[in-house]
This record gives structure tokens, C-alpha cells and sequence, in this order.
């Protein structure tokens, strides 16, 4: 395996490193990190292309209909807003997500409430203002999705533990 694919030059976890911490490839070969392994990241710190801390994980929205993860949600400052990014944008590894985006792109993203489902149009518009294309990735599993039909939500909390008994 040759050096670029076991660590990037920025420091970021390279694909096999990845691949170790139980994400599962996609259909297209990309490396999809599992819903748990998202989870963990609530707290990470963000860093943009270069390098520089720009958000917080604040959540992750998963899609409609498989429940996989969708987007990774970065809260901007201590009292900013929450804009969403592609999960299979992200690389994390010791308490950091590193993604292919300078902190203008970032800042500049559409705001969204992270307490709300987000529709096919909400994300649509997300998309395209990162510069990704109804033909790969997200854009493509929605495409065909009914105009107005949510297609990415928070997660489905577990269920509560039942009373103990009396």
C-alpha cells in the first residue's frame, strides 16, 4: 500500500486507516464511516483544508430511508450556526475531522436547524453550494427522491430503559 493511501500529507487519516476503524466501503469504493463511529465524533474539532479548527461536531443527520449517515453537522463558534457536511466529505482521527473545504465555504454554507428533518430541496441546496452534483454521491442517492419528501433526519434515539421494577 503506498503512502498516500495510509495517511494524507496533512496529517488525515488515509483510506486503510480508515478502513481499520470499521468503516465499510460504498459502491462507488469510497470509505462510508458507520453511524456509531459518527456518533463518537460529537465534540471533534473541525479543520478546513488547511489545516485551521473552523467548527465543532454538533451531530449527524442520517438518510430517510437506509438510517446510514449523511451529513456531519458543524456548529460555527461558540454561539454560530450549525451547517451541515457531507459525511463522505470527512475523514476523522485523534479528536479531529479533517474536510476538502476552506473556511470561507464553510462559513458561507446554508444555516440549517438540527433539531429538523432536512428535505430533498434543503439538501439539494447544500449540495450544491459544495460544488457536488446530482450524479455522485448524496446527490445522486436523492435525485430521484419526490420533490418535498424528507430525505435526511437526526438519528432515532434508543428506546428508554424500562422502570425498575418496584
Amino acid at each position: 500500500m503506498s503512502e498516500s493511501e495510509t495517511s494524507g500529507e496533512s496529517g488525515a487519516p488515509g483510506k486503510a486507516e480508515i478502513l481499520e476503524q470499521g468503516a465499510a466501503p460504498t459502491e462507488g469504493g469510497s470509505v462510508q464511516p458507520s453511524l456509531d463511529d459518527v456518533k463518537q465524533w460529537v465534540g471533534y474539532r473541525v479543520d478546513e483544508i488547511s489545516g485551521q479548527g473552523v467548527a465543532k461536531v454538533e451531530g449527524v443527520l442520517v438518510d430517510q430511508e437506509t438510517g446510514e449517515p449523511a451529513w456531519l453537522l458543524a456548529k460555527l463558534g461558540r454561539f454560530g450556526k450549525v451547517v451541515p457536511i457531507s459525511i463522505r466529505e470527512c475523514a476523522a482521527a485523534a479528536g479531529k475531522v479533517w474536510v476538502p473545504y476552506d473556511r470561507e465555504v464553510i462559513r458561507e454554507a446554508p444555516a440549517i436547524d438540527p433539531t429538523l428533518p432536512l428535505n430533498r430541496e434543503q439538501e439539494r441546496q447544500v449540495l450544491d453550494h459544495y460544488g457536488i452534483p446530482e450524479t455522485v454521491g448524496r446527490g445522486a442517492e436523492i435525485v430521484s427522491r419526490p420533490a418535498g419528501a424528507v430525505t435526511s433526519q437526526a438519528p432515532a434515539a434508543p428506546p428508554a430503559p424500562p422502570p425498575p421494577p418496584a
